[in-house]
């Protein structure tokens, strides 16, 4: 299906019952009208990397406020990470803590991944059988004692299972010999310098993980995602992978488009993540990525803590991106504006591309018989963020401040708006949605 973005002037969108019914111009009839006169109508946002952290940490975010700001920034899906919520979603009883958490609630649509940790191989079956979109492992350190690390060996055990289960597995791809090993030579007194966090993770620490994992995946036959590539050189790598017939799929966050490790040193913790922020050049390799097609998705990775864990000393703060909101902003501004990426292409990134990596049945594009997911843009309307704009939970953000040319101004989530002329309108809640290789 191809990824299609509507002009609102020139076709018309009729809904029943939640979903497209029709396609085209002057269509009549309906007990409700909405002027898109102006605007472009763009598939619903799925974004498949976030943490909400609920259940047991809300305080940082949870789904109520979270799923607000993801609608503020044309988001209707989301995939939960299985952490940074406790439990940790590692399995069937903490998954079934998170799907009836996020259900009471969330006002979009949601999936849940599973975790892959080391002894819980054997849970994995059972997270499937509940509806799982694919399971989530890190090569290094979490930063989370109870979701401890993927060793060589669980990682291998764990992608055979995937496959066998017909689901993908996600890895956070950083060497945990070369991150921690560089950090235990820095030494504690330099730790806390926003340059010693950049040179314990170089992005050579990106590409050997990426190459041990697309290694592994190919001799497991396993479908492969990796997460929050933050390099031009580490999407090259997994392409090539790719080439060679790995099934890997390759994503991107916003915020490795939009900063640099200037930045970082400009805001502090606010903009600490791991991948770190990059330099101007590898930041230009990796949109070339993006324009040449081999980047598959967008998502935001939004990962937000309480205010005290982002302030202080740099080597303590919490590492993650609050950036949910942004994501459409960003590809707008910086993609559509700066770099003429195709509209369709932005669509295909955030929507087309994780409906159908993820077989996500009846969403993700505009169509007939699809659900009515939209978002509708001003493509060409500046807009300032604001403290006050922020729907989640804290306003802590590096994009506070940006100005973006492009802004959502309304977000229907099966026929419904949940967002409009800036605020939540939201009458209902969000609905679990699991893959289609999945029995119900």
């Amino acid at each position: 299906m191809p990824d299609v973005v509507v002009r609102g002037d020139t076709e018309d969108i009729a809904i029943e019952d939640g979903k497209i019914v029709a396609i085209g111009p002057e269509l009549q009839g309906g007990a409700e009208e909405i002027d898109a006169r102006g605007l472009h109508v763009f598939p619903g946002l799925i974004d498949v990397h976030l943490h909400f952290n609920q259940p047991g940490r809300t305080d940082w975010e949870g789904a109520a406020t979270g799923s607000r700001a993801l609608a503020a920034g044309g988001g209707t899906l989301f995939f939960d990470m299985p952490l940074n919520s406790t439990p940790c979603t590692v399995n069937a009883g903490a998954f079934d803590l998170k799907r009836a958490a996020l259900g009471q609630s969330s006002i979009a649509d949601f999936g849940l991944w599973g975790g892959l940790i080391p002894g819980n191989v054997t849970e994995m079956a059972e997270l499937a059988e509940r509806g799982v979109v694919g399971f989530k492992a890190f090569l290094c350190d979490s930063g989370l004692p109870e979701f401890p690390r993927a060793d060589d060996l669980t990682l291998y055990d764990g992608l055979r299972e995937a496959a066998r289960l017909g689901l993908p597995v996600a890895v956070h791809a950083e060497s945990q010999e070369i991150t921690h090993g560089l950090a235990q030579r820095i030494g504690p007194r330099d730790r806390s310098t926003v340059r010693a966090f950049l040179a314990s993770r170089p992005v050579i620490a990106e590409l050997e993980a990426i190459q041990r994992a697309t290694l592994l995946a190919r001799e497991a036959g396993a479908k492969l995602h990796i997460v929050h590539v933050s390099s031009g050189r580490g999407v090259a790598l997994a392409a090539e992978a790719r080439a060679k017939g790995v099934d890997v799929s390759i994503e991107t966050c916003p915020h490795y488009l939009f900063f640099t490790e200037e930045d970082v040193e400009r805001l502090g913790a606010i903009a600490k993540c791991a991948p770190p922020l990059r330099d101007a050049v590898e930041q230009e390799a990796l949109w070339s990525q993006v324009l040449s097609g081999a980047v598959d998705i967008v998502a935001s990775d939004h990962s937000p803590a309480a205010p005290d864990m982002k302030t202080g000393d740099f080597g303590r703060a919490w590492g993650g991106i609050a950036g949910v909101q942004s994501t459409l902003s960003v590809l707008l501004d910086r993609g559509y504006h700066a770099r003429q990426l195709p509209l369709e292409r932005i669509s295909s990134l955030v929507s087309g591309e994780p409906a159908r990596r993820f077989r996500v049945q009846g969403k993700g594009a505009i169509a007939v018989g699809m659900d009515a997911d939209l978002a509708l843009v001003d493509i060409s309307r500046s807009v300032q963020l604001l403290p006050e704009n922020l729907k989640q939970r804290h306003a802590l953000s590096p994009y506070l401040g940006s100005t973006f040319r492009g802004c959502v101004v309304r977000t229907i989530r099966r026929g419904e708006t949940i967002f409009a002329s800036g605020e939540i309108v939201a009458q209902t809640s969000g609905k679990f949605v699991r893959p289609t290789l999945c029995s119900s």
